[in-house]
């Protein structure tokens, strides 16, 4: 599960490096199990997405609070060129 390449586990090595193995397994079953409770109650079916776009939005997410905490600030975020 560690090296597989699907959105859940690239949750799992995340979760893992913040709060070690034993937690990153009961999170990641956690959010297992909200998927699973999820399909079941709206139907429908699970589409795996890949640890890529995890990660991607991931990086969004973080960017999106820097913003929004340099902002609560008073300091604006400047796009760096590559």
């Amino acid at each position: 599960m560690q090296r597989s390449d699907s959105e859940l586990c690239a949750y799992f090595r995340r979760m893992k490096a913040r709060k070690g193995p034993e937690s990153a397994v009961t999170a990641t079953t956690h959010k297992i199990a909200r998927i699973y409770y999820s399909l079941l109650k709206n139907g429908g079916e699970y589409r795996e997405r890949g640890a890529e776009q995890y990660d991607e939005r991931q990086q969004q997410r973080i960017l999106a609070s820097l913003r929004k905490r340099a902002g609560s600030l008073g300091y604006d975020l400047i796009e760096k060129a590559a």
